[in-house]
């Protein structure tokens, strides 16, 4: 879809309307916190690992004690002492000395190396080795994951499974996320009924509403279906004006145009500012958007497949917008696309 298109030129402009970050920061629990949206950068209050620890089993050397090993030099270490994982320290090895350790275990750094069990002949009490072993073989340096400090989650993103273990990792039990956008939904239409109603000739049922509520749900909002509202302009408005006191963005699906008047752009005029009137591209017309004190109104058509289409170039902008997701924004995959 090029740059340049009147699809992209209405949804820059659109977006530009809608306060970006408008939604409160909310504490929230970190095994509770998937699909929420980052409200600062998350930094590590510590180093992970917290201590270096061995990711082998083995022995435990100082690396200065193997460099004349070879095989024509064979060197033995008497083993001084055992460290399980959960132990609190780990002893220095003397000269020609081993720590027997397990992995997981803590250990010293730097200078000090793991020998492998099957880099050694082992004995009773003893191990022999046949070459050196360079500093920090086999050893999980103390903050080579994360460094203490260091963002481990940027503002503004949706926390996944990988950043929930993350944060959980370096000990942290609540994080600071933008609370989820709560939305109402409405379908329009005189000659539209619940999709569980029985139909009778001239009535159409109403799949919008499920359809957007799902399509809501996965885009990380909170929806509150409303109904169905009939072609009484004044009984809209005042329900559309009830719910913009509640929540944070209003949906409406159908309705455009009712007798001969531009149904829903006067009714945006009504609650607030109308920014978009139709998009000049085809099935573009119901593509209706306004602001009213910074609370988007996403009016696409009351055609199922144009009304999924048009919430996904809109809709989604928004509640981006809302809770400050700074993305592209949506293409249009539709198979007429911008035409």
């Amino acid at each position: 879809m090029p740059e340049s298109s009147p699809l992209v030129e209405a949804q820059k402009k659109f977006a530009a309307s809608i306060p970006f970050r408008s939604l409160k920061a909310v504490s929230m629990n970190v095994d509770q916190a998937l699909k929420q949206v980052t409200a600062e950068d998350i930094k590590a209050p510590g180093d992970a690992p917290p201590y270096p620890r061995a990711i082998v089993e083995g022995f435990l050397v100082a690396c200065e004690h193997t460099k004349e090993a070879s095989e024509v030099n064979p060197i033995t270490f008497k083993v001084k002492g055992n460290i399980e994982p959960g132990d609190k320290s780990c002893p220095l090895p003397g000269k020609n000395e081993g720590i027997q350790v397990a992995t997981g275990s803590i250990v010293h750094q730097g200078q000090y190396a793991i020998v492998r069990m099957w880099d050694a002949e082992i004995g009773e009490g003893e191990f022999t080795i046949k070459r050196p072993f360079p500093p920090n073989f086999f050893i999980e340096e103390q903050g080579c994951d994360i460094k203490a400090g260091t963002v481990v989650v940027p503002k503004g993103q949706r926390l996944t499974p990988e950043d929930i273990g993350n944060l959980a990792s370096i000990g942290l039990t609540s994080v600071k996320v933008m609370r989820i956008p709560e939305v109402s939904l409405f379908a329009s239409g005189d000659e539209v009924i619940p999709h569980t109603k029985k139909l009778q000739p001239g009535q159409i049922r109403d799949c919008n509403t499920p359809m957007l509520y799902a399509a809501l749900q996965g885009s990380g909002a909170i929806p509150h279906p409303q109904g169905i509202m009939k072609d009484d302009f004044d009984a809209f408005v005042a329900a559309v004006k009830t719910r913009l006191a509640k929540d944070d963005m209003v949906v409406i699906a159908g309705g455009t145009a009712v007798g001969g008047r531009d149904f829903v752009s006067d009714l945006i005029k009504e609650v607030g500012e109308l920014i978009i009137d139709g998009v000049p591209m085809r099935s573009g017309r119901p593509l209706i958007m306004g602001v009213a004190k910074g609370k988007p109104i996403i009016c696409v058509a009351g055609h199922p497949p144009e009304a999924l289409r048009g919430f996904r170039l809109f809709g989604v902008a928004a509640l981006n917008r809302l809770v400050g997701i700074d993305a592209p924004l949506p293409m249009d995959a539709s198979p007429q696309g911008g035409k």
